[in-house]
């Protein structure tokens, strides 16, 4: 048995997840008992001991990572997905319901029709989660965009005025997004005629995953200038990179891995260098000698899995970069025009086009999911990119 230790995320994930099943079990002791019929009181007993067991192998699995060589990867990643959803979903579930009781304590006491309007209405409101995690399960997260975008790049060259560029990132073809879903996304893309493709990463989520059909779909895109990306930090997680870069160069698609490559159109020049990903534990030796990519006096554009790498590409003198990793947030809400998500807690970056200096990052919000296969406010995303002298 082999596993790793998760840093901050996982601690969080687990800490909000437990959180609410103690209160749901206080709930269940000093209200629910007293009201339901003892049958009923078992049968809700019963449900909650199964969800529960599952919900703690899930965080256990998501946390330490074991690895179970007699299960299926794609049972795992759905035990771990069941835990986040059951954890997050109940407990805005029973926050509401908590807050229901506290608001209405003493002014419904001698009113039983008021009792019961507000009972009604709370119960439609601690359901409402479980409906928008349903929604965001089966609708949202197929719902695929287009989104054209111009990236402002400092000193473009005229000839390169308009140069059309599409970006997907973040496909995690695995349990919840088939080789075939990436195919639907290739063909939006194609259709786009762009006249150069990127991929930035995370073709998969884990060992197991259909790398190479994959690849095999990835192989269809077709731009003028061919298709150029970076590798994402699932590609470390599965141990695939060498494998990856070398069987998608066989398709035509070219990983750069702290490599450029300069593209000409007209008189103008192009250059794109590639990173691979770039460890949060390395934050303050992000992009190490990726100033020698750099052609002088032409526009050069960085491919970087992971967005928060934006300041050191700035200070090593690159003119525009573009990002995935953050999925938009996946699960996104906007407060008072400012969206609230967990990338937030990790970078700035979390999705469109950001200005620094003078320099330009577009976060695309990706295709698949990791954790949990929701999507609510972070549609996935297939941007097509025009580049304008800035």
């Amino acid at each position: 048995m082999q596993y790793k230790v998760h840093y901050a995320p996982g601690l969080i994930v687990a800490a909000i997840v437990l959180a609410a099943q103690l209160e749901i079990a206080w709930f269940l002791r000093n209200e629910w008992k007293d009201r339901l019929p003892k049958h009923a009181l078992l049968a809700v007993k019963g449900l909650l001991y199964f969800v529960w067991f599952i919900t703690g192998a899930g965080i256990l699995i998501d946390q330490f990572g074991f690895q179970y060589s007699a299960l299926d990867p794609r049972l795992l990643t759905a035990v771990v997905a069941f835990a986040i959803i059951w954890g997050f979903t109940s407990g805005v579930s029973i926050n509401i319901y908590a807050f229901a009781r506290y608001a209405f304590r003493n002014t419904l006491k001698f009113s039983p029709g008021r009792r019961r309007a507000v009972q009604a209405v709370t119960a439609t409101a601690a359901a409402a989660p479980f409906a928008l995690v349903g929604f965001g399960a089966f609708i949202e997260r197929k719902a695929y965009v287009v989104r054209e975008v111009d990236l402002p790049v400092p000193n473009l060259h005229p000839d390169l005025e308009g140069f059309r560029v599409a970006q997907i990132s973040d496909l995690h073809v695995s349990a919840f997004l088939s080789v075939r879903d990436a195919g639907r996304v290739v063909d939006i893309t194609n259709e786009l005629k762009p006249q150069l493709t990127l991929v930035t990463g995370d073709l998969i989520s884990q060992p197991g995953d259909p790398l190479d059909g994959t690849i095999r779909e990835l192989a269809r895109l077709k731009a003028d200038d061919g298709v150029l990306g970076c590798l994402g930090n699932h590609e470390v997680y599965a141990k695939c990179q060498a494998y990856a870069t070398r069987e998608a160069a066989k398709a035509g698609i070219r990983f750069l891995r702290h490599q450029a490559v300069p593209l000409r159109r007209g008189n103008g020049t192009l250059n794109v260098a590639g990173v691979d990903f770039q460890s949060f534990a390395n934050k303050d030796n992000y992009l190490p000698n990726s100033s020698s990519l750099i052609v002088p006096g032409v526009s050069n554009l960085l491919l970087s899995h992971n967005p928060d790498v934006f300041p050191a590409a700035v200070r090593a003198g690159y003119d525009a970069m573009v990002g995935g990793h953050t999925h938009g947030g996946q699960v996104t809400v906007e407060i008072l025009n400012q969206t609230a998500n967990f990338a937030r807690f990790f970078t700035p970056y979390v999705a469109g086009l950001y200005r620094l200096d003078g320099r330009s990052c577009y976060v695309n919000a990706g295709i698949g999911t990791i954790g949990m296969p929701v999507r609510l406010g972070a549609s996935p995303e297939i941007t097509l990119l025009r580049l304008r002298r800035a």
